[in-house]
């Protein structure tokens, strides 16, 4: 089974916000990037254990987005 994460940055709030259509109810934010991976690597099988999707082994496509604005 393999599960896509969305790591984005909020410019805002200066936080890493995961996010997953694979998996209902993952929204996980923190400031650092490598954080929040870690913090993925755990939520993500007991998030799919609460749903009922117990499958293994779990791949997890980790994708990130940061944008940012540079003076030209």
């Amino acid at each position: 089974m393999e599960i896509t994460v969305q790591m984005t940055w909020d410019t805002e709030a200066c936080v890493w916000v995961a996010e997953s259509e694979d998996v209902p109810g993952l929204v996980l934010e923190s400031g650092s990037l490598d954080a929040l991976i870690e913090r993925v690597r755990f939520a993500v099988p007991e998030l799919l254990e609460l749903n009922g999707q117990t499958k293994s082994p779990v791949l997890l496509n980790l994708v990130s987005k940061r944008l940012e604005q540079v003076a030209v």
